[in-house]
């Protein structure tokens, strides 16, 4: 079979496209065929050498957390999933990933793929949707009537989390760059403001920071939390800042593979209440020039890898 793999950390040009061998599945894993994965910035993190100490990969490896694609074969001791079936996932983090034509995963991490859009596209969801709904729910407890306001809502997680937020009964407010404002308001934000936040004159409950800023944009941000409320941080390597005086918190958070919040979520966009948007769909053989392209920022959107571009 053809994968995407490195076998020393580096820039993008230590990504091959070869030919390995087909992996068997053991006892509680299934192989999936692979329609399709999706790029996010861990990948290109995991690639560069950077995350060595918390995310230690066995070399030669294949990136790619996010998989969607068609059970094809099944190890000892599984139930509930059968050869056929359409599943997406969020691989486990030191694992091989599914920039391969087959990949073994977990029994336990899948999810039934959403119906309503091509197998393939689902590959969009998995990080992404399960970031913004463990960001908004768990760590910020966001509830109906509250006041969100999430900065970087014309990303891909941000695109989720104002879905998210608004279908939960909250006022979301979207801060984006000046080419991402239209989207932001199509996804449901009730106001959508630029960087300097210069419209925002209410207090709001929860922020949720999913750029990328300098440190004292950061600490800015608590004078717009209102007293008890919280700022959830997805850039980790940034602390989120708190203030004690006000009861506002900051709490840092990375994702998790999570399946029952997985199928809650393809539920959602098989009923029509959470929508995937893919920015563009990108062969596989051609991954290396996602990772250039990440590297140099011009991505915008969700990035899918066509592993099968028949599905």
């Amino acid at each position: 079979m053809k994968a995407m793999r490195f076998h020393e950390y580096g820039d993008p040009t230590v990504l091959r496209y070869e030919d390995v061998e087909q992996p068997v599945p053991g006892a509680g894993q299934v192989r999936i065929r692979v329609a399709g994965t999706s790029f996010n910035g861990v990948d290109g993190n995991v690639r560069a050498g950077f995350m060595q100490g918390p995310m230690p990969v066995r070399l030669p490896h294949t990136p790619g957390r996010d998989v969607a694609g068609t059970v094809d074969a099944v190890g000892d001791g599984v139930t509930g999933l059968a050869t056929g079936d359409r599943v997406v996932g969020f691989l486990p983090m030191t694992d091989d990933g599914a920039s391969s034509e087959y990949v073994l995963a977990p029994a336990e991490i899948l999810a039934p793929a959403p119906e309503s859009i091509p197998l393939t596209d689902a590959a969009a969801l998995p990080v992404a949707a399960l970031t913004a709904w463990q960001a908004l729910f768990e760590h910020a407890g966001l509830t109906a009537g509250q006041r969100v306001l999430i900065n970087g809502a014309g990303g891909a997680v941000g695109g989720y989390a104002v879905q998210l937020a608004k279908n939960a009964g909250a006022y979301v407010i979207g801060v984006a760059g000046p080419g991402s404002g239209a989207q932001v308001k199509a996804a449901g934000a009730d106001e959508v403001t630029g960087h300097d936040v210069a419209g925002v004159t209410e207090p709001v409950d929860v922020v949720l920071n999913l750029a990328p800023v300098e440190p004292e944009r950061l600490a800015a941000m608590l004078t717009w939390i209102r007293s008890g409320g919280v700022l959830v941080n997805t850039t980790v390597w940034m602390p989120a800042p708190s203030d004690d005086e006000r009861g506002v918190r900051g709490i840092n958070m990375f994702v998790r593979g999570d399946a029952d919040q997985l199928s809650r979520l393809t539920a959602l966009v098989d009923a029509g209440e959470l929508r995937v948007d893919v920015a563009e769909r990108v062969p596989l053989a051609a991954l290396a020039t996602v990772h250039t392209r990440a590297a140099a920022g011009d991505l915008r959107g969700k990035t899918v890898i066509q592993v099968d571009e028949s599905r």
